[in-house]
C-alpha cells in the first residue's frame, strides 16, 4: 500500500509540472509575441519563439481547454500569413526570415475556430470573431499562391475555410470580408476552379451549382459543370454546355468545348459549322483547319462505304482544301502533312477492297479492269507518299507514318525501304527514340 501511495504522488507531481511547463510556455509565447509587436521589423526572430511556445502550451491538456490560448495562436498564425504576403506582394523582408509553418492561414483560422468551440464569456467569443474577420483575408491570399503554384487541394482547403468563417460570421451577425455579392461569389468561384484542377469534381460540382442557380456571371461555370457530368450522362451534360453557348455566343473557350463535344459523341455533320465559326474567331489557329480536315475526311470515308462516291469526292476534296490550308498557315505541322497522306492512302486501301473482288475474273474484260484499278491504285499510294515522307521529317517517332511507309514501300515492292521503316516501327514500339530522320526536311 505505501508502495502504491508513492507511485500516486510522483504522477501528481508530474501533472503539476505539465500543467506549470505549459503555463510558462504560455506566457513566454505572449511575452514573445508582445515584443516581436513593439518592432516587427527588428523582432523577426520573436515570432518564432512565439509559435513554438503557443505550440508547446497547447501540448498541456489543460491549456488546450483554455480558448485564449487558441486566440493567441490565432493571432501568430495570422501574423505570420500577414508577413508571408508582405513578402509576395511588396517584397518587403524576406521569407527565409519568417517561422516555417505549413498553411498558417489555415492554422490561423482553426485555432480560432477552436477559441470560438470553447468560449464561455462573451467577450470570448467576440475575439474569436474578430480572429474570424481577420483570418478571411489571408485565407484567400494564401489560397491564390497555392493556386497559383497548382497545388490545388492547399488552395481549396483555404477558399473553403474563408467560406466557412463567413458562415458563422452572418449567424452571429458580425460582418464579414465576403459580405459584397461579388467578393463572395468569386470566393465560391475560385473555390470550385481549385476543386475542379484538384480532381475533386463532387465538391466543385457543389461550388458551381450553386454559382449556376444564382445565374453567376462567367462562362466558365457552364463548361466546368459540363466536365463534371459528361462521364455520368453526356446528354444531360451537354444541357449546361448549350445554356452557355446560348448566353455567351462569343465565348471562344464554350465554343472549343462544344467542339470536343460533338467530337466526342461523333456527330459529324454538327461539327462543321462550329469548327468554321472557330476559324472566323481564331483564323491563326492551325489545328482548326487540321480538324476540320479530319471531320470531312471522316465523312468522305462514310459516302465511300455507303456507295456514294459523288459525295464522296465532294468531302475528299474539302478535307484536302482545309489539310492543305493548315500546311499554309504551319508548314511544320505535321499532323496535317500526315492526314493528306492517309487521305490518299485510305482511298488506296479501299480501292484495294475492290480489287480483291476483280482477282477471280481472268476473263479479258476482268484482266482489263484489274489492271486499270491497280494502276489507279499505284497512283494514289504514289501521291500519299510523299506527304509520309515529310511527316517522317517532321517526326521520325511517329507511329502512324513509320506504319504507313513501311506498308507503302512494301506495296512497292521495295523490301529494302520497308525493312528500314519496321526497324525504326520496332524501337519506337519498344520505347526507344529515333535520334533522328531518315528523310530531310525540306
Amino acid at each position: 500500500m505505501k508502495r502504491l501511495i508513492l507511485g500516486l504522488v510522483a504522477v501528481l507531481l508530474l501533472t503539476a509540472s505539465y500543467a506549470q511547463d505549459g503555463k510558462k510556455a504560455l506566457r513566454e509565447a505572449n511575452k514573445a509575441f508582445g515584443a516581436y509587436n513593439l518592432d516587427p521589423t527588428g523582432n523577426k526572430a520573436k515570432l518564432t519563439e512565439a509559435i513554438e511556445q503557443i505550440n508547446l502550451a497547447l501540448e498541456d491538456p489543460e491549456i488546450a481547454k483554455d480558448p485564449t490560448a487558441w486566440d493567441t495562436k490565432g493571432k501568430i498564425c495570422n501574423e505570420i500569413a500577414n508577413q508571408i504576403v508582405a513578402v509576395k506582394q511588396l517584397g518587403m523582408g524576406s521569407l527565409d526570415e519568417l517561422p516555417k509553418v505549413g498553411h498558417p492561414a489555415q492554422e490561423a483560422s482553426q485555432a480560432f475556430m477552436k477559441a470560438y468551440e470553447l468560449a464561455d464569456k462573451k467577450w470570448q467569443t467576440k475575439d474569436a470573431l474578430k480572429g474570424f474577420q481577420v483570418a478571411q483575408g489571408n485565407l484567400s491570399n494564401m489560397g491564390i499562391y497555392l493556386y497559383e503554384d497548382q497545388d490545388y487541394e492547399g488552395a481549396l482547403q483555404n477558399f473553403a475555410a474563408s467560406l466557412d468563417l463567413h458562415e458563422i460570421l452572418k449567424k452571429e451577425g458580425e460582418k464579414s470580408a465576403l459580405d459584397a455579392e461579388d467578393d463572395y461569389n468569386n470566393q465560391l468561384y475560385i473555390a470550385g476552379l481549385a476543386a475542379l484542377n484538384g480532381g475533386k469534381l463532387d465538391v466543385a460540382a457543389k461550388y458551381f451549382q450553386k454559382l449556376y442557380d444564382m445565374n453567376y456571371d462567367k462562362p466558365a461555370i457552364y463548361e466546368a459543370l459540363y466536365k463534371i457530368n459528361a462521364d455520368k450522362d453526356i446528354n444531360a451534360a451537354y444541357k449546361y454546355l448549350e445554356g452557355g453557348r446560348s448566353k455567351y455566343p462569343d465565348d471562344v473557350s464554350l465554343l472549343f468545348a462544344e467542339i470536343n463535344h460533338f467530337l466526342r459523341i461523333n456527330k459529324l455533320d454538327e461539327l462543321i459549322g462550329k469548327l468554321e465559326q472557330a476559324i472566323q474567331k481564331e483564323p491563326d489557329n492551325v489545328s482548326l483547319y487540321s480538324t476540320l480536315g479530319n471531320v470531312y475526311d471522316n465523312l468522305q470515308q462514310n459516302e465511300a462505304k455507303a456507295g456514294n462516291a459523288e459525295k464522296s469526292q465532294e468531302y475528299f476534296d474539302k478535307a484536302l482544301k482545309y489539310y492543305n490550308q493548315a500546311i499554309e498557315k504551319d508548314p511544320t505541322y505535321s499532323d496535317a502533312v500526315y492526314s493528306i497522306g492517309a487521305l490518299y492512302y485510305n482511298r488506296a486501301a479501299a480501292m484495294t477492297l475492290e480489287l480483291n473482288k476483280l482477282a477471280d475474273d481472268y476473263s479479258k474484260e476482268g484482266l482489263k479492269k484489274y489492271e486499270g484499278l491497280k494502276e489507279k491504285i499505284f497512283t494514289e499510294f504514289d501521291k500519299a507518299l510523299p506527304y509520309f515522307q515529310k511527316a517522317e521529317a517532321l517526326n521520325p517517332n511517329d507511329l502512324n507514318t513509320l506504319i504507313a511507309l513501311k506498308e507503302i514501300y512494301a506495296r512497292k515492292d521495295d523490301l529494302k525501304m520497308s525493312n528500314e521503316f519496321k526497324e525504326r516501327l520496332d524501337k519506337v514500339q519498344a520505347g526507344e527514340a529515333i535520334g533522328s530522320a531518315y528523310f530531310k526536311k525540306d
